[in-house]
């Protein structure tokens, strides 16, 4: 599964299927992911001395399609807009996507599809858990590396990060479970946040 994936689910609440998190700032955070999960495959960074331009700005290392629908489109987001700062891409490839990952974990029977009412007017959608196994193994994960109990794979420090940056560590993982406080559980996000540049794009987006 895709890092914007499993980020989602986790800022997903299981029993209402309603976002723990504020829309904009998920949007951005699935955008972020999708940056992440490009740069760890080698395919995007962050341009350097070696680079012509100025430092620090998008540029596509690898421009194959990496072979995922929702990443080959994120891909040529970033193709059109190499030379830009990286908190500049993140809306453009945040855009309508939750709603693609959304469908994407119903048809695997990860979520499932919820029809209801706002107000009892106007037409939504939730989506409450129909497979949580998924979740409570990232959310494990996440939780190990934050008390300290097991260091985290790339994946999951990215996992992190992208926490971090949406300010939201403590409403995915309880604090007192890791023997935490809220605090403490921020400045441990942030420490293995430190340097994820995808991430920090996010925050400043």
């Amino acid at each position: 599964m895709l890092l914007a994936e499993d980020l989602l689910l986790l800022v997903t609440n299981d029993a209402t299927g309603r976002l723990r998190v504020s829309r904009e700032p998920v949007d951005a955070g699935l955008g972020g992911a999708n940056l992440a999960e490009l740069a760890l495959r080698g395919q995007v960074d962050v341009s350097g001395d070696q680079d012509q331009g100025r430092r620090g700005r998008i540029i596509v290392r690898d421009p194959s399609p990496p072979g995922d629908e929702v990443l080959d489109a994120a891909l040529q987001i970033l193709v059109k807009r190499q030379g830009r700062k990286p908190s500049a891409v993140i809306r453009p490839l945040g855009k309508k996507l939750r709603r693609v990952l959304y469908q994407r974990l119903a048809a695997r029977g990860v979520l499932r599809a919820r029809r209801r009412r706002v107000l009892g007017i106007f037409p939504a959608r939730s989506w409450p858990a129909a497979d949580p196994s998924r979740k409570a193994e990232v959310r494990q994960r996440v939780t190990r590396a934050l008390a300290g109990t097991a260091a985290p794979d790339e994946r999951t420090a990215a996992l992190i990060a992208l926490l971090h940056a949406l300010k939201c560590e403590h409403k995915v993982v309880d604090p007192r479970s890791c023997q935490l406080s809220r605090r403490q559980l921020r400045k441990r996000a942030a420490e293995i946040a430190q340097g994820n540049w995808a991430s920090e794009a996010v925050r400043k987006a």
